[in-house]
């Protein structure tokens, strides 16, 4: 008898010095898996490759420890908490610190990033949630409730809700749409260290110091089930992608759950101590861990590990057979998260008293923008991961390969496929190899393709066109070839009245230059307008959305009208230059244009005010109309739904 050939489950992948003094927070990547973010007592955020040993980019700029970190989904984006309150926004892909928000009063212990659009939730010490819009460097969300530091901050995968976990042992559900509390989940009996959603249902769970995940149903507020008795408390959980369990890092090992009823489908033990963070790639999960100033990444084959179906032994109790329980823990039972009508509506803004909240973004915030700063420490990694190949492309590459596994799981994976395989019962004869020839193959002929409804910015070829379009047919089937005079003459036949286009455009943007050096912008932008050319405009645009100074009322009311006819266009360009204008226009005018209309009528007659209130009327009614447009396009997905959904977030208040 063969002796069986036993394979791991769990391996170690590197061990790292992450910083000169201790590492005080860190996440994964979730996206792909590779990219780790540590924050240390040196008061740096540091960035590393998962398996590679150097350090890819250095941020600095806090003056304190770094008590938390945070990616955005796309892995494009960074967030870190310092000790002293202070909140940093780091561009990966351009090396630079967008935002520095100032206004917490104490550490920030927790921070996530919305889905959709560029908005970051933060968890303080002073036991305060608040939501930032990192385009503004603004509190817009400021939610109060908890007793004690605000432990884990996340948002459902839909947007509209932000679950919070604290030390005073309870959660928290808040509705973003409504800006309030929705519900409170007490029963654990110690501080509660993190909070996931499902990805697919209405499902929450949570983990805490007194050994205790709870799964809570968001439909009804209730408790789903309780499990206990975890070897320590729960630091870290993670849903699998499809949803059919919840992985929960402890001590020294990944415990595998079911909720309905509760149950524990597999242990695999991994010596990672108190692990940090969880994140699944490729069949793989990956868990990271600290100690002091190192940091260590382990690596579990899934596909080694039983997630569903059926229960390891003497880790949960559960009175009931196995025949009665459900097969699939997962079954979707409950609602599921509409994604594509998501919207997050602008809450109502709070009065802002601190001082801190009342600076001038252009004072101190500047000065600490400007200290801070990238030190990329391997250019030629940094470039791999971090630095888009085109356009679409983002960070990083979507598509990577497991992490090899050990020696031992090569070698014992070989000697099983050495090994000689059974004979075969004698009832079930090997059938003859030799079989009736097969049949010739047809090759469909493929279908030709159709436009795209969008016209890409940046293509590798023209849209439409083929080198035969410009070839004249060959009617009779002998003449092989064409005359060179013949082809010349086809292929010139359009130049002609590409030229001529061409030339018309010139001209009109010759003529809007001439008007746009007399210093009036308003008269230029009305002489585009009136040359009926979406084309001028979109140069004209493209030129004024880099001055945000240039804008006024009254220019907002002429180019309105024009925006919307470039949101429903099918050129990519032109869809982003009017989603890039009508951002400008939301940000710098719609909360004057709300506050014109809501204020009571002036006593006696005030010409210049009387003219204001007609432009914001004015404006009003476009705005108005294009929100409809906006509201109706928050559905695509890829990048023109990320920008239209962050669209509609800002023109919420007009509803």
């Amino acid at each position: 008898m063969a002796t069986p050939v036993v394979t791991k489950t769990a391996w170690k992948l590197q061990e790292i010095v992450a910083h000169a003094s201790n590492v005080s927070s860190l996440v994964l990547g979730k996206a792909s898996g590779r990219l780790l973010a540590t924050g240390g007592d040196d008061c740096r955020v540091n960035l590393w490759s998962i398996n590679k040993p150097n350090c890819i980019m250095s941020l600095t700029g806090h003056t304190s420890p770094v008590e938390s970190v945070r990616l955005n989904t796309p892995e494009e984006l960074i967030v870190a908490g310092s000790q002293s309150g202070s909140i940093r926004v780091w561009d990966l892909e351009a090396a630079k610190i967008l935002r520095t928000l100032m206004g917490h009063k104490a550490n920030i212990c927790s921070l996530d990033f919305h889905p959709y659009g560029e908005f970051v939730a933060s968890g303080s010490q002073d036991t305060n949630i608040k939501l930032w819009d990192i385009r503004r460097k603004g509190c817009v969300f400021r939610y109060r409730g908890h007793s004690q530091a605000v432990r884990c901050l996340r948002f459902s995968p839909d947007g509209k809700w932000l679950a919070s976990a604290a030390d005073d042992h309870t959660v928290k559900l808040w509705d973003l749409t409504a800006g309030k509390m929705m519900s409170e989940f007490p029963g654990h009996t110690g501080p509660v260290n993190v909070v996931e959603f499902h990805p697919n249902e209405y499902l929450l769970a949570s983990g805490s110091s007194d050994r205790t995940i709870r799964f809570w149903d968001l439909e009804k507020f209730q408790v789903v089930s309780c499990i206990e008795g975890e070897p320590g408390p729960v630091r870290s959980v993670l849903f699998n992608p499809d949803g059919c369990c919840l992985y929960s890092g402890c001590q020294d090992s990944l415990r595998v759950y079911g909720w309905e009823p509760e149950r524990c489908f597999d242990v695999v033990l991994v010596s990672w101590g108190k692990v940090a963070d969880l994140a699944v790639c490729n069949d793989q999960l990956i868990g990271v861990a600290f100690s002091q100033s190192n940091v260590s990444s382990y690596v579990v084959d899934l596909t080694r590990v039983t997630r569903t179906g059926t229960v390891a032994q003497d880790l949960v109790q559960d009175s009931r057979p196995l025949a009665q329980q459900s097969a699939h823990p997962s079954a979707p039972l409950r609602r599921i998260y509409e994604r594509p009508s998501t919207a997050c509506s602008k809450p109502q803004r709070v009065k802002q008293n601190s001082e801190s909240e009342r600076r001038s973004p252009s004072s101190e915030d500047d000065r600490d923008e400007r200290e801070s700063r990238a030190e990329i420490q391997n250019a030629e990694e940094y470039n791999e991961i971090f630095q888009p190949k085109n356009s679409i492309s983002r960070t990083p590459p979507r598509r990577s390969e497991p992490f090899p596994a050990p020696p031992e799981d090569d070698t014992a994976t070989a000697k099983e496929a050495a090994k000689p395989s059974p004979p075969m019962d004698s009832q079930f004869p090997v059938p003859n190899l030799e079989v009736l020839p097969r049949p010739p193959v047809v090759t469909p002929t493929p279908a030709p393709k159709a436009e795209p409804a969008i016209i890409p910015a940046t293509r590798n070829e023209p849209i439409g066109l083929k080198a035969s379009d410009f070839l004249p047919a060959v009617k009779i089937p002998q003449q092989a070839e064409l005359v060179d005079e013949d082809a010349m003459s086809q292929i010139r036949k359009g130049h002609d009245t590409m030229c001529v286009v061409l030339t018309s455009r010139h001209k009109n943007l010759d003529t809007v230059r001439a008007v746009w050096t007399t210093g009036d912008i308003k008269t230029s932008v009305d002489s585009a307008v009136a040359i009926n050319d979406l084309s001028v405009v979109v140069d004209l645009l493209n030129i004024v959305n880099q001055k945000a100074s240039l804008w006024k009322l009254d220019l907002c009311t002429t180019v309105l009208p024009q925006i919307e006819k470039l949101l429903q266009s099918k050129y990519e360009s032109y869809v982003q230059t009017g989603c890039t204008s009508l951002k400008l226009i939301l940000q710098r005018f719609l909360p004057l244009i709300t506050d014109i209309l809501a204020a009571p009528p002036s006593v006696g007659v005030d010409i210049s005010r009387e003219e204001r209130l007609h432009k914001c009327r004015l404006c009003y009614k476009q705005l108005k109309s294009i929100s409809a447009l906006v509201k109706s396009k928050s559905a695509l997905s890829g990048r023109h739904g990320s920008a239209f959904r962050e669209l509609h977030l800002l023109m919420a208040s007009l509803d």
